[in-house]
């Protein structure tokens, strides 16, 4: 069986190439299999007590703000505002 760090390490990597492959606009079948595979994995985490699901929602954070920048921005001005 593979440690908690090594599975980790390969989670991050295919969640990684999930976001990147949906922020380049990737085929919908890349995708589907992408998320399918990431929500496997992540639940055969949870299932044998691998991870809890408190550190897999942070992962999936940090990779998200990687990739896609962080969830939230301070926004300065009406004009911004307006824009957004």
């Amino acid at each position: 069986m593979r440690s908690k760090v090594e599975m980790m390490a390969e989670l991050r990597k295919q969640l990684r190439e999930c976001l990147l492959a949906q922020a380049e606009g990737g085929s919908f079948t890349k995708l589907a299999r992408a998320h399918g595979f990431v929500d496997g994995y992540m639940r055969a985490m949870l299932e044998g007590g691998q991870a809890t699901k408190q550190e897999l929602l942070e992962l999936v954070a940090t990779e998200r703000a990687r990739i896609n920048g962080p969830a939230l921005r301070i926004v300065d001005s009406a004009a911004e505002i307006a824009a957004a």
